[in-house]
C-alpha cells in the first residue's frame, strides 16, 4: 500500500508490504537517490516481514516544493524519521545503500530510539576517506562540469570517479573518462539543471561527515556493509573507513555496488545471495 506525508519542503510516498502474522520488525530499505523501485527484487526475499520502502524527496513520487534548496543528510534522514513515526516509532531494521547509507547514519545519529539495526551498505563517505582532499576536489569539478555542461558530461566523470580503484588523483584529467555516448548518455546539453544526483545530492551527500561520537553512543547496532566485487571503489573505501572510525570492521557482501538489483534500471546483481547475507546479519 501506498503513502504519502507531508515534510518541509516535500511531500514524500512511501510504499508497505506487510507482513501480518510477522513478529520481526519492519524492514525499511532505503537508496538514495534512488527510488523505491530500486527494491523490487530485494523486497521480494523478505516476505516474512513487514518491507517498507520511499522515494527520496525529489525523486519518484516524492514531490519538492518549487522553492526547495539542495538536499541534505539531515534534510532525508529527518523524512525517513517522519516515515518510522507514522509506522508506529519503530524500533525498525533499516538496510540503505549508498546515499541512503549516508542518510542513514544520519537518522541513527539524531534517532537511535527507532533504528534497531542498521546495515550501511556501501557510503560513498569521501570526507572519511585517507585521500579526502583529492575526492573532494574531484566531485566538486564533477559539478562544476554538470553546471556547464549537464548531466551526460558529468556522469562520464562520474562512473570513471565511481569505478576508479584505489586512492583517486588530484586532478580528473588522470582518470580514462569516456565519452557520454558510449554509455548511450545524450553529448548534448539539453540546459535543464534539476538532476536529481547532480543539482540536489551529489554535494551534500559526499560531504557529509557522519556524527561518530554520537553514532558510537547509539543504541542501535550499525553494521557497515561492502561488495566483494567493489573492493578498491570510493563507495567500498567509504564503508571501510566508516567502520574503522566506529572500532568495527565492515562485512563483506557478495556482488558490487548493486549487489541487490535484479534487473532494475537494466543492471544484474546476485539478489538471492545479495538477500541471504543480508538476512544472516539481520538475524544475528
Amino acid at each position: 500500500m501506498t503513502h504519502a506525508l507531508d515534510a518541509p519542503g516535500a511531500v514524500v510516498a512511501y510504499d508497505v508490504r506487510e507482513a501480518e502474522a510477522s513478529t520481526r520488525p519492519t524492514l525499511l530499505l532505503i537508496g538514495s537517490p534512488m527510488d523505491a523501485s530500486g527494491f523490487t527484487t530485494l523486497a521480494g526475499h523478505f516476505q516474512d516481514r513487514t518491507v517498507v520502502t520511499y522515494d527520496p524527496r525529489g525523486t519518484g513520487r516524492s514531490v519538492r516544493t518549487p522553492e526547495a534548496g539542495e538536499s541534505t543528510p539531515d534534510l532525508h534522514a529527518d523524512d525517513v524519521h517522519r516515515i518510522i513515526t507514522a509506522l508506529g516509532g519503530g524500533p525498525v531494521d533499516i538496510f540503505a545503500s549508498s546515499g541512503g547509507a549516508i542518510n542513514a547514519l544520519a537518522l541513527v545519529a539524531k534517532h537511535p530510539e527507532q533504528v534497531r539495526l542498521l546495515v550501511a551498505h556501501e557510503p560513498p563517505a569521501a570526507q572519511v576517506l585517507p585521500d579526502r582532499d583529492h575526492a573532494l576536489a574531484l566531485i566538486k569539478d564533477m559539478r562544476r562540469t554538470y553546471d556547464r555542461e549537464g548531466a551526460g558530461a558529468a556522469m562520464a566523470q562520474f562512473i570513471a570517479i565511481t569505478s576508479h580503484l584505489g586512492e583517486l588523483p588530484a586532478d580528473i584529467g588522470e582518470l580514462p573518462v569516456a565519452n557520454p555516448a558510449d554509455f548511450g548518455m545524450p553529448t548534448e546539453d539539453d540546459g535543464s539543471r534539476d538532476d536529481v544526483l547532480f543539482a540536489q545530492n551529489l554535494i551534500t551527500c559526499t560531504h557529509y561527515e557522519p556524527d561518530f561520537a554520537a553514532l558510537r553512543a547509539a543504541s542501535t547496532d550499525v553494521v557497515l556493509a561492502v561488495g566483494v566485487e567493489s573492493e578498491g571503489t570510493m563507495a567500498y573505501r567509504g564503508g571501510v573507513a566508516v567502520a574503522e572510525r566506529l572500532g568495527t570492521k565492515p562485512v563483506i557482501f557478495p556482488s558490487h555496488h548493486g549487489g541487490f538489483l535484479g534487473g532494475e534500471f537494466g543492471q544484474e546483481g546476485d539478489p538471492d545471495a545479495f538477500a541471504a547475507a543480508l538476512r544472516q546479519v539481520l538475524d544475528q
